[in-house]
């Protein structure tokens, strides 16, 4: 069948070429309906273009979108290895076709069909690359053209496989070699997308299943409780209270209150163990333990109070 073009194809269209796509429907009335649209000639193409870019003519840059539909469906079907569905594929093919409309340039001397392909295969790269996993596989210009590449090399490898193994997903040696030579990168750039390629999403907290378990998942020994920001500032209150809460806390007792706290709590004897007795301090200062013992208690007290103005 012979697509009709020129005065021809103008002839056949409908005033509204918007009608010939349903509002409603599955993917295949879209695309059959995509696929009636007749195309543009180059004369009533650069008429379009031209009419959008000097007077904003919204009505030339439906003809020019809807003229090429088809040609979205026809680069959406190169992707659907990937899992995603065809219909978000097309959407956001349609996406890139317009931004190309937008700043398509009639007097460059290149069809609109030509210049689109890169904006519509830009936006579905970005799609599959933001849906494909939870987690985005490739950042930079040169991650999502190797990721691109290595996939479509992998197809290749598995096609022409001989061995047994012809099922495998990872690569052999010399294939990722063979893989970093053609596309010009390191041999640890091709195995590190490769790992990233063939590993799988894992919820870090999985929801309860069915007979009310809590599932167990990566979060219960990622969680580092140590570094959790509440612990962290009460571990620096603690921190604070120890040293200089301690110090200003003592500076403010009389010399004797100050010997019998340090001397009872505060000091550590060579063999590991701990200060003076009560009945060793009272010894020294002539009284008996149990003044020792009232000493120590009003001390702590008044430390105590002292403390707590300070946090």
């Amino acid at each position: 069948m012979v697509t009709p073009t020129g005065s021809a194809a103008t002839a056949l269209a409908p005033a509204n070429p918007w009608a010939l796509v349903p509002p409603l429907g599955n993917l295949d009335a879209y695309i059959s309906a995509a696929n009636r649209i007749p195309l543009l000639t180059l004369e009533e193409e650069q008429a379009a273009a031209r009419a959008l870019r000097t007077h904003n003519d919204l009505d030339a840059a439906g003809r020019l979108v809807m003229s090429h539909l088809r040609l979205v469906v026809s680069i959406s079907r190169q992707y659907l290895g990937y899992g995603l569905p065809h219909g978000d594929l097309i959407q956001e093919g349609n996406v890139g076709l317009m931004k190309a409309v937008k700043r398509f340039d009639p007097d460059q001397g290149v069809r609109l069909v030509s210049y689109a392909m890169h904006w519509i295969k830009a936006e579905i790269h970005e799609y599959i690359l933001k849906n494909w996993r939870m987690v985005k596989v490739a950042t930079t210009k040169a991650q999502r053209k190797l990721f691109f590449n290595l996939r479509s090399m992998k197809q290749g490898f598995k096609a022409g496989a001989l061995d047994a193994d012809t099922h495998r997903n990872t690569l052999s040696e010399n294939e990722i070699d063979l893989v970093a030579d053609r596309l010009n990168v390191k041999r640890e750039e091709v195995m590190e997308m490769e790992t990233r390629m063939s590993g799988g999403d894992v919820l870090l907290d999985p929801a309860p299943s069915d007979d009310g378990e809590q599932a167990f998942g990566p979060i219960a020994y990622l969680a580092d409780a140590a570094h959790e920001p509440t612990a962290m500032i009460e571990s620096r209150q603690r921190d604070v209270l120890s040293t200089e809460g301690i110090a200003t806390a003592l500076s403010g007792l009389d010399e004797r209150s100050r010997r019998i706290v340090e001397e009872r709590w505060l000091k550590v004897n060579d063999d590991g163990s701990g200060g003076m007795t009560l009945h060793e301090l009272a010894a020294v200062y002539g009284v008996s333990a149990e003044r020792i013992r009232q000493i120590e208690s009003a001390a702590m007290k008044k430390m105590k109070k002292t403390l707590a103005e300070y946090a």
